[in-house]
């Protein structure tokens, strides 16, 4: 609810602060718009899609790859989100979005692999992932067609597609979680990589908040009357952490875990869920890799979105 109720304001800023725009650039209506029309255009919308990730878990037979060439392609979760801009000339646009969704790996879609083939290990480690994700992002999007076709020359026509970039910062939430026996259990509090455990200092506890960079593309257009568009968009998110799934480097000492506070519960989920195979890595300290270090994690969208221009609407023209 607080979420929420944050996005709602910041949107209201948006619209004080396109109204004041208007009132201080006027001046730039009779310079670049021979029509006479406010150079700024608001918009609110929604949008609908698919999330996916990019992490340590799963991927396909052989070694691994990263990026595309190990995408789960069976993994795609719904996503949706809303979002607010204000676009100057049809060419440059800050938007504020909020967006919803959910993550997954494992290393389950492996189960085909014989014990011969070459990502047998990764199949073996048998780890799996989900989380929920909160995100917040400004972005500024670039429409290259007005910078190429001037103004006296435009119609509605002309710019009626847009393709379009965009990039920008995001702060996300998450919480890893693993299937245990049917129960979804939190990663985080088990530190099951040694996060934070004095026995391993360069392994700080990761934060479940935190900031991304998002950059994609996408197309734009206008149905007739001009009021109401739709988009098509593909945004990918870098992260600057390797613990979305929560695996990273190497299996630790299973004997650090209740000697760092672990007990009870807890402590039983932390044997269980660090090493799904401990005939395998029998808990080998940093003799077998848990996931790889050195690749961040990613996850990305593809969307559909509907918008309406809140200025036309406004306008006692329309």
């Amino acid at each position: 609810m607080k979420r929420i109720v944050l996005s709602f304001i910041l949107f209201s800023f948006l619209i004080t602060f396109s109204k004041n725009a208007d009132a201080q650039f006027s001046f730039l209506k009779n310079i670049y718009n021979p029509y006479n029309e406010t150079p700024f255009t608001l918009e609110g919308g929604l949008s609908i899609g698919m999330m996916n990730c990019m992490t340590d878990l799963g991927g396909k037979a052989g070694v691994g790859k990263g990026f595309i060439k190990d995408l789960n392609a069976n993994k795609y979760k719904f996503s949706f989100g809303l979002f607010g801009t204000i676009t100057y000339q049809d060419a440059i646009a800050a938007r504020l979005e909020w967006t919803r969704g959910n993550v997954a790996a494992s290393d389950e879609v492996l189960s085909t692999l014989s014990n011969k083939d070459i990502a047998y290990a990764r199949f073996s480690r048998g780890l799996n992932f989900q989380s929920s994700i909160n995100e917040m992002s400004l972005l500024t999007e670039i429409h290259p067609l007005p910078f190429f076709i001037k103004w006296s020359a435009m119609n509605q026509d002309e710019l009626r597609f847009s393709p379009y970039l965009l990039g920008g910062i995001g702060y996300f939430s998450f919480n890893p979680k693993a299937n245990l026996n049917g129960e979804l259990i939190d990663l985080h509090p088990l530190r099951t990589e040694g996060q934070g455990f004095s026995q391993y200092p360069d392994r700080k506890t990761y934060s479940l908040h935190q900031v991304n960079f998002p950059v994609g593309i996408g197309v734009k257009y206008k149905l007739p009357g001009d009021v109401v568009n739709i988009r098509a968009e593909f945004v990918y998110r870098f992260l600057s952490t390797d613990y979305l799934d929560d695996c990273s480097t190497t299996y630790i000492n299973s004997d650090y875990f209740q000697s760092n506070g672990l007990a009870g519960v807890q402590l039983n989920n932390a044997y269980q869920l660090s090493d799904r195979d401990p005939g395998y890595g029998g808990f080998a300290e940093g003799h077998f890799q848990r996931g790889n270090p050195n690749s961040k994690d990613s996850y990305f969208t593809f969307n559909l979105k509907v918008g309406v221009n809140l200025t036309a609407l406004t306008s006692s023209d329309y």
